[in-house]
């Protein structure tokens, strides 16, 4: 077998922040005819639209006809005010459900939406093992979020961007990326692309933190991880995007560009075990890494044991008498020259192992982004990478933390969302979240926090949300687009009927 080489960076970053996440509640403010820094509209404005548009739905034409232009008044307003507001960008993520589909549904939540001045709208399209497109033009192996309904033929995300358009808003499609869903790695011919770490574990089985789901505080036993080495993996999630992409939204997120976070003591990715880089494409690719065969075997035995010792080297130097040394992408030769004494060359192995094997989880997680950013870039459809700002950190002199999200490495072309969650009762820890991530960003990176918390009100330790908000202003007074998660958080009755209607 021909070692194959490649342009590989073991640059390792250290950055050490936080974690959390909730959404917003907007009905409590005081109404205000778009006046910022909320943009909202007065309760009489609310009110008149909504007549028109329950008119509409009974067939009032001349209510449809009033409607539509009160649609295109607040977009008008709504744009002129955000362009005078700090941010000019203020988006809201939202799930959709089958029974959006019905006559004025989604009509109403949009216009919830702008009413509260919101001009983005970033919906949940890829989530849990299931894809919003119809089930009767769904190309993927996941099924449609709209099968079993009676709905199949619907195509919700079309009617969604071009609802939101209507509006003045602009519609991103927001996809789970490395987090494929169970029922995917499940099935029989899918069931090679999932990650497995060297104790024998995915993430169907080993002892992992769920993912914020929808419902602040609960578990999601939905999730899988793939290994995204895999070519099988990358196939399908390029056809998906692809699918997603002929619907033309504003954007694409990529949400999950990561691996499973465990806990406690797992939580660190302390020794080579700990890394989700034993899926059968990662090992086969980390080999591949390597510039010789004495270097190919050694990694081999690397991963079977989790480290080498002197007997490895002499078997390898008995099996390759006519190489020299060792050699793979990123190792320091002068640590471990032959010439050395065995007490040195053997720990020095051992930690440029180590940084190889991290550099290589890294890797995986950065290619897959990019492959499947490539793919709407290639659309001229912007692209986002949403990432937790201490998922990046190392931990002591040699750990890192288990899910191994590089977002220091994302390219400045990618929109970055911070995931600001840190709580410590006050607005420091999330500022601090924020500033770290601008520290990193390059120029003209697009940076757009994402904020926990809800209006007027703390909640689980964070401070109302318009109290964060000023706290980031003030620091960073150029940032020109935050969000809010969830709609489901500030409509949580209108988000159970929506989820639970009758046909």
């Amino acid at each position: 077998m021909e070692p194959m080489q490649f342009n590989f960076c073991r640059h390792l970053v250290v950055a050490i922040l936080a974690t959390g996440f909730v959404g917003l509640e907007l009905n409590t403010m005081p109404a205000q005819a778009q006046i910022s820094p909320y943009c909202q509209q007065t309760p009489e404005a609310i009110a008149q639209k909504d007549r028109l548009r329950q008119a509409t739905l009974k067939g009032d034409k001349n209510a449809q006809k009033n409607y539509m232009a009160m649609l295109r008044k607040h977009a008008e307003g709504l744009r002129k005010c955000r362009q005078n507001t700090w941010t000019q960008d203020q988006a809201i993520w939202i799930r959709l459900y089958p029974c959006d589909a019905r006559p004025g549904t989604l009509d109403a939540v949009f216009d919830q939406i702008v009413n509260r001045g919101y001009n983005q709208i970033y919906v949940e399209t890829f989530y849990n093992g299931r894809v919003l497109l119809p089930a009767t033009d769904n190309p993927t192996p996941w099924p449609s979020v709209m099968a079993g309904s009676g709905r199949e033929t619907i195509d919700l995300l079309a009617q969604a961007i071009q609802k939101g358009r209507q509006r003045g808003l602009k519609v991103y499609a927001w996809l789970f990326s490395m987090n494929f869903g169970a029922n995917y790695v499940r099935r029989p011919d899918r069931q090679q692309t999932i990650a497995r770490n060297g104790l024998g574990q995915t993430s169907l089985n080993a002892n992992t933190i769920a993912g914020l789901s929808v419902d602040l505080g609960l578990g999601n036993p939905d999730e899988a991880f793939i290994d995204p080495y895999s070519p099988q993996a990358r196939q399908d999630y390029g056809q998906m995007v692809r699918a997603v992409a002929r619907r033309k939204p504003d954007g694409i997120l990529f949400d999950y560009i990561r691996y499973p976070r465990s806990f406690g003591a797992a939580s660190v990715a302390s020794k080579v075990q700990d890394l989700w880089i034993y899926g059968d494409s990662s090992w086969k690719t980390l080999l591949q890494r390597a510039l010789n065969y004495k270097g190919m075997d050694l990694i081999n035995r690397y991963l079977s044991k989790g480290y080498i010792s002197g007997d490895d080297l002499r078997e390898v130097n008995a099996l390759y008498p006519k190489e020299k040394d060792p050699s793979w992408q990123g190792l320091n030769g002068d640590r471990v020259k032959s010439s050395l004494p065995l007490t040195k060359r053997l720990p020095a192995l051992q930690s440029e192992l180590w940084n190889l094997a991290v550099a290589h989880a890294y890797q995986g997680v950065i290619d897959f982004l990019l492959a499947a950013a490539a793919i709407t870039q290639e659309q001229r459809i912007p692209a986002g990478a949403v990432f937790f700002p201490e998922g990046n950190a190392t931990v002591g002199k040699t750990g890192f933390d288990s899910r191994m999200q590089p977002w220091d490495r994302f390219p400045s072309s990618l929109e970055w969302h911070p995931m600001a969650y840190a709580t410590c009762g006050d607005t420091s820890c999330i500022v601090s979240q924020v500033q770290r991530v601008l520290s990193w960003a390059a120029p003209r990176t697009l940076v757009k926090p994402v904020l926990a918390g809800i209006w007027q009100e703390s909640v689980s330790n964070r401070p109302p949300l318009e109290v964060q908000m000023e706290a980031i202003r003030r620091v960073a007074p150029n940032l020109k687009s935050i969000s809010h998660f969830a709609y489901s958080w500030q409509e949580p009755a209108s988000d159970r009927e929506r989820k639970f209607c009758r046909p």
